[in-house]
């Protein structure tokens, strides 16, 4: 046998797939193992993680599972979308139908996509029209989280599009897969021959099969021989509710209507040989279903696929199907309707025979090799696409400054870009400013003049924000450069503080330096006033710099105290074994608090202080690091933890984080911890920036010195702003001195935080 090569088309990938499994009997269950089934016959490079969904109530016995979610045990979903990442697919496939989930319209489904790393299949087998709002809320955050929808009909695109707002790029139509069978046509009619009609699926009231019965009388009349056969059981929430009582009430009405004896009843639950058999052997398949909304139905494509003169009411997958073949379409409740379609067949044969012949041929492209290539296409489209190289270590050179002086003028840094052009609508802020003026210490291949005139701009936005009537900085500036307000946030106020105090430790401009304590000095009381954690943490740290190298300034000794003692304090009350954290939930900027308790309490010789950030941080590098540092990949919480009590959330996932973990690890590196592998968690978050995240999306271009706004569910944010731009040039100085300084056993170390004595 000649030997394929490997491609993207057909290189191997692991699928966790979510859904009912057999023997649970739903159609679903049946759609989930022809998948199965499927791609293990077309497509075995594809290794699929079966998850079945269970029900406590109604429990079934799987064949071997990677998991099983327990239906209605809410906490069992993020158990779920725990085992899944660290099994680390390629890739999940979620079944969804509102009904298959626990809570309310099935909401427990979102605890589970919320938290899942790996980009999200999503295949919808119900899209409504006329949701309520649970319903459409539960929806449009599916899609929202979904990297490719599949929908089995054009109907289900177009709704998706239009109600839901969904990319129209990431939705795909693939039929409902059908067996590959010769076309049996039905035989000519012989008196005495029973004719048969056959209606499959399991028993609801939504089935519409009242109206079938109804239709019988008019059918009979004309042709004695007919015979209808209904097959399937009860549908088991249906038994559960009401037992048998809906089967009893079409009984009880064919009595009534006097056509008992030409109704076959097949209570069971037919596997997919028999029911091909079935299939194949009836000359017309009824679907008399009343909600038009019905996006797929399973047995209308195996009908199709296998040659049966089909009579349905037009819901979306009908229409589909038999729209451009002639098929027999009526209308929803109208038993007159179905038995005129029916006796105008089963009178002339020849019709029947053509109406066959021509629903086999539609029915060509819905069987299971062309749903299973087509399948695997949409797993391929969603698969992250790996970058062509990702070096271990970071160039050599450092990223070109073209990008960061392009968002500058004689003001300061604009906030944001489209790509590497200044947006001027946005105009300034203090926040980026002070880190601009911060990457600037950092810049110390620059001589005094060229550092000097680099700053400079910087400095003097931040000199200018300060509101000596309130005593406090503003932050946002527009392009005409007035202010947007008079009073800016309390985290850019202490921002602005923490940059004094990094540009008195860190600057080569003994100026600057002058000016940055004098500023400090001047500016810093305000800081005594801050009660938020991460406020007070960047205005620590701030002081920490002052203090390593004036120990002795008392401002900065209190703001150190004030902050090793709130934050100290906070993590003694919110902290538990599995949760060492400050506060109940996970925000931005996380390692700043570890870092900044770590250093106020290294410069004050508090040592106790020094372990409980320790203890927090090495906490924090775990969930960062779920899969372990070694062959492991850097996962900071998202933007979609924010607010969330106990949660850490995979996405959105921000530059800021990034450059936040690096200068934490810098803190141990330079404190000589060893109590954790601080230079390669470094090194791994310095990858992310690379291409080594849960998108392989590269956010970085050092020729330019770019850097796009962080990782979504969908990939990189295209959006580039200053943030995100100085939280990446940041990051390389922090990176590139440990880098230095695991390579060389002497010489200069540019690690911020030991620079060279004033």
């Amino acid at each position: 046998m000649p030997m394929v090569p490997v491609t993207a088309a057909n290189a191997p990938l692991t699928v966790a797939l979510i859904g009912n499994f057999p023997p649970r009997k739903c159609g679903i269950a049946t759609f989930t193992d022809d998948i199965v089934q499927t791609l293990a016959r077309y497509h075995p490079e594809v290794t699929l993680r079966n998850c079945a969904i269970q029900n406590s109530t109604d429990p079934v016995a799987h064949d071997a599972m990677f998991a099983e979610l327990l239906k209605d045990d809410r906490a069992a979903y993020a158990d779920l979308a725990q085992a899944i990442n660290r099994d680390q697919p390629d890739m999940v496939w979620l079944q969804h139908e509102y009904g298959i989930f626990g809570g309310p319209d099935g909401e427990y489904v979102l605890d589970l996509v919320d938290r899942i790393a790996a980009p999200l299949v999503l295949t919808l087998h119900t899209i409504l029209r006329d949701p309520s709002p649970g319903q459409e809320r539960i929806m449009r955050r599916l899609v929202a989280c979904a990297s490719q929808v599949m929908v089995m009909n054009r109907g289900g695109r177009d709704l998706l599009i239009e109600k839901y707002g969904q990319d129209p790029a990431r939705v795909s139509v693939i039929e409902h897969g059908a067996p590959d069978h010769p076309l049996r046509l039905s035989t000519q009619a012989v008196p005495g021959t029973p004719r048969i009609l056959m209606t499959f699926g399991l028993l609801s009231p939504g089935k519409g099969l009242e109206t079938a019965i109804e239709a019988l009388p008019a059918i009979v009349a004309r042709h004695p021989e007919v015979i209808y056969r209904i097959v399937g059981v009860t549908h088991p929430n249906e038994v559960r509710h009401n037992g048998e009582a809906y089967r009893d009430s079409l009984r009880a009405l064919a009595d009534r209507l006097g056509v008992a004896h030409h109704i076959e009843w097949v209570d069971r639950f037919v596997d997919t040989p028999d029911l091909v058999d079935m299939l194949e052997a009836c000359d017309i398949y009824l679907t008399p279903y009343p909600n038009l909304q019905q996006s797929t139905s399973g047995t209308l494509s195996y009908a199709v696929a296998l040659g049966r003169a089909v009579v349905s009411t037009p819901y979306a997958h009908a229409r589909e199907l038999l729209g451009d073949i002639g098929g027999m379409l009526v209308e929803p409740h109208d038993p007159v309707g179905i038995s005129a379609a029916v006796n105008e067949l089963l009178d002339d044969p020849e019709r029947l025979a053509d109406l066959q012949t021509r629903t086999y041929q539609r029915g060509r492209s819905t069987v299971w090799q062309h749903f299973a290539d087509g399948a695997r296409n949409l797993l391929n489209q969603a698969a992250p696409h790996a970058v062509a190289s990702l070096p271990v270590r970071p160039a050599p050179a450092h990223p070109s400054l073209t990008a960061f002086e392009a968002l500058c003028d004689g003001t300061g840094m604009l906030q944001h870009g489209r790509g590497i052009i200044p947006d001027r609508n946005h105009g300034y802020c203090l926040d980026d400013n002070v880190r601009a003026l911060m990457l600037v210490n950092r810049l110390y291949w620059l001589d005094d003049n060229a550092a000097l005139r680099m700053s400079s701009p910087f400095a003097s936005f931040l000199q200018h924000a300060w509101n000596a009537e309130r005593q406090v900085f503003r932050n946002f500036m527009n392009y005409d450069r007035s202010w947007c307000e008079d009073e800016g946030s309390p985290d850019s106020n202490a921002r602005a503080i923490w940059a004094l105090g990094d540009t008195f430790e860190n600057s080569r401009v003994a100026g600057l330096r002058e000016w940055a304590l004098h500023g400090f000095d001047s500016y810093a009381k305000m800081a005594r006033d801050l009660t938020s954690p991460r406020a007070v943490c960047f205005a620590g740290l701030g002081a920490a710099a002052v203090l390593r190298v004036r120990p002795d300034h008392e401002l900065a000794h209190q703001l150190a105290v004030r902050c090793g003692a709130m934050l100290s304090g906070l993590l003694a009350d919110a902290s538990r074994p599995e949760w060492v954290w400050f506060e109940d939930v996970i925000a931005y900027d996380n390692a700043r608090l570890p870092q900044a308790l770590i250093e106020c309490s290294h410069v004050l010789g508090h040592s106790d202080w020094v372990d409980l950030g320790f203890d927090s941080l090495r906490w924090l590098m775990e969930r960062q690091f779920p899969d372990g540092v070694v062959g492991g990949m850097y996962r900071p919480a998202g933007s979609d933890s924010f607010g969330k009590p106990g949660e850490f959330l995979p996405f959105d996932q921000q530059p800021l984080e990034a450059w936040a973990t690096i200068d934490a690890c810098v803190t141990a590196i330079r404190l000589g911890d060893r109590s954790a592998p601080w230079f390669d968690y470094a090194t791994r978050t310095w990858q992310w920036f690379l291409g080594d995240n849960d998108r392989q999306a590269v956010l970085a271009d050092p020729r330019t010195g770019i850097c796009l706004d962080g990782v979504t569910r969908h990939g990189a944010n295209g959006n580039c702003g200053a943030e995100s731009l100085l939280a990446y040039h940041l990051a390389h100085y922090a990176y590139a001195g440990l880098r230095d300084h695991a390579e060389q056993s002497r010489g200069t170390c540019h690690v911020i935080g030991s620079a060279e004595p004033h």
